[in-house]
């Protein structure tokens, strides 16, 4: 069966494959559409396995706010041309559709399969790497936040009051968690032995530092807790500095902000979103 322009241009329309490839797949089927479509897309599938090893550090995260639970999706792919496309970008939000419709808490293989058809036709590999909700409780808010670039963003519960000073607050945290990337939300996170190799490197520093060989043992000792502390508060959340006012810590802002209110506040959880982390 000859192969016409009008019959590639239907096929190309329907799977959004190449023209070539398009014409290729109705001459290897005898011009059967259905045929050529399905042919199409095994070896799109088949190409999409062969990349499944190519490095994806590009993507896109979402997130959504429905009622009392805030869903996150990160899907990531291998170019940012393809992190920015429509439909690429649509996907994700059909992710999140199902993620509300269906209560998923985890990646299943269903809201992979969103991304099937797209990735068969540009021959990426893509996938949703990640899935989580958070519950807000009651008498409490969340403030939510993504970068423009899509690649960082937070969500963060405020527990004890839903005044909308206390969301702005919530917000706002989370524009901090994005801008200062803490390792850790509260000192108290912080594994001992990270803060063991931390005292191994201050104090071979401190060794080094002829005035410091004189000083008494337990002068030495403050010092070095000092330069813990520091550490600690310079990547844990809650005691840096806030992003909004450089003179307050996280935690201080949080008691002005519960006193302006009237209430007792605390963090509940706290999510910093990196893209592949």
């Amino acid at each position: 069966m000859a192969v016409t322009a009008a019959m590639v241009k239907e096929l190309r329309e329907a799977t959004g494959a190449g023209m070539l490839d398009c014409k290729k797949a109705l001459a290897d089927t005898n011009g059967d559409f259905d045929a050529a479509a399905k042919l199409l897309k095994e070896k799109g599938l088949a190409a999409v396995a062969k990349r499944a090893e190519r490095a994806t550090s590009e993507g896109r995260i979402f997130v959504r706010q429905v009622g009392n639970k805030i869903a996150v999706a990160e899907l990531v792919c291998e170019t940012d041309f393809v992190a920015k496309n429509a439909e690429f970008v649509a996907s994700g939000e059909k992710i999140l559709d199902e993620v509300f419709a269906k209560g998923y808490t985890k990646v299943e293989k269903e809201l992979n399969d969103i991304l099937l058809d797209f990735a068969t036709r540009t021959r990426e590999n893509m996938s949703l790497s990640k899935v989580l909700i958070v519950e807000v409780p009651e008498n409490a808010v969340a403030g939510i936040y993504v970068h423009s670039d899509f690649k960082s963003g937070a969500v963060t519960v405020i527990k004890g009051s839903t005044d909308d000073r206390v969301k702005e607050f919530a917000r706002d945290c989370c524009m901090h968690l994005a801008a200062f990337t803490p390792a850790y939300i509260k000192k108290e996170d912080v594994p001992q032995s990270y803060i063991d190799e931390q005292k191994e490197i201050f104090t071979a520093q401190m060794a080094q530092d002829e005035k410091m060989a004189s000083k008494p043992e337990n002068v030495k000792a403050g010092i070095l807790q000092g330069k813990i502390n520091k550490h600690l508060a310079e990547i844990c959340f809650v005691d840096q500095m806030f992003v909004k006012d450089d003179k307050k810590s996280v935690a201080a802002k949080l008691d002005e902000v519960a006193k302006e209110v009237g209430a007792k506040l605390e963090f509940g959880q706290v999510e910093l979103l990196i893209l592949g982390k």
